[in-house]
């Protein structure tokens, strides 16, 4: 069994009448030889070093290169005057997501969803969800291999590396698995899901990886809210029955062929884009020798 197309996955959930994250689990059992309470101890683990990471947070740290580092906590006060146009939800979403990115900036224990510089992307849909709804412990395992079961589709067919598409690969998966995770806690079918993976991914298809200094740090961050803000629209269109014309297999494939086709420029060299604006040279030529 191999987790390399979203239509396999939904065509033996079909078939033998189980659910999508039960596939996955089943999966990573098979491939990491354990049995299914260690994987969910694995997952639940993995569950808690997101949140140990999320109540770690207090604003006051600052990368090496001093370029990140309490936006987060700017975020939180701001959210607390009640003047924000999104609202208590979409404020926390944010919050979380900058926090955590900056927390990996900053060199602190985060979880890779599906990498570093992604981080922050998955933790803001559900940390704050998860607080106003009180889903089950389950619930949330569940959902969570919904996300892992779908980044490992992505990083068979196309990629999850900036290094080799873009941030597209990084930022656009990341997105794509908290659109899935969050139709799953909310009771979406398997076709729900894809929907909101496709759009997820054709929502930022293309961008790009430029991140200053080689760092990854500026535009990264804030990056990683904009790909939780995209994937909380594509869930909420999934379930509200809009479809991708695409099907997801395919938004997939076409994503990693755009990041084949991206120039050496635009993927993770620091040579191109933001990196090679006038300010984005200007800080590399001041960053200290072992902060680049």
């Amino acid at each position: 069994m191999a987790l390399d197309s979203m239509k396999e996955i939904f065509e033996r959930s079909a078939r033998e009448n189980i659910p999508f994250w039960e596939i996955v689990l089943q999966y990573d059992m098979e491939e990491r030889q354990v049995s299914r309470q260690a994987s969910m101890a694995k997952m639940l683990s993995t569950w808690q070093a997101i949140q140990d990471a999320a109540d770690s947070y207090t604003g006051t740290q600052r990368s090496v290169s001093g370029l990140v580092g309490g936006d987060g906590l700017k975020m939180r006060l701001y959210a607390r005057r009640g003047e924000s146009i999104g609202g208590e939800f979409m404020d926390e979403v944010i919050v979380q997501a900058i926090s955590m990115a900056e927390s990996n900036a900053c060199m602190r224990r985060i979880v890779a969803a599906p990498t570093a510089g992604s981080c922050g992307v998955v933790p803001a849909v559900l940390l704050p969800l998860c607080e106003r709804e009180h889903y089950t412990q389950h619930e949330l395992l569940e959902a969570l291999y919904v996300a892992s079961g779908i980044g490992a589709v992505i990083a068979y067919r196309a990629s999850i590396s900036g290094a080799a598409g873009g941030c597209q690969a990084e930022i656009g998966t990341a997105s794509a698995m908290a659109a899935g995770a969050l139709v799953s806690l909310r009771g979406g079918t398997n076709e729900q899901i894809g929907h909101a993976v496709a759009m997820a991914l054709k929502n930022l298809m293309g961008l790009v990886c430029d991140p200053v200094a080689g760092l990854v740090e500026v535009p990264c961050v804030k990056r990683n809210v904009i790909g939780a803000v995209n994937a909380i629209s594509a869930a909420d269109m999934a379930l509200a029955g809009i479809e991708s014309r695409i099907p997801v297999d395919e938004v997939i494939d076409a994503m990693g062929e755009v990041g084949r086709r991206m120039p050496v420029e635009f993927r993770e060299t620091a040579l191109g884009g933001l990196a090679a604006t006038p300010t984005g040279k200007a800080v590399k030529e001041r960053m200290p020798h072992g902060a680049q």
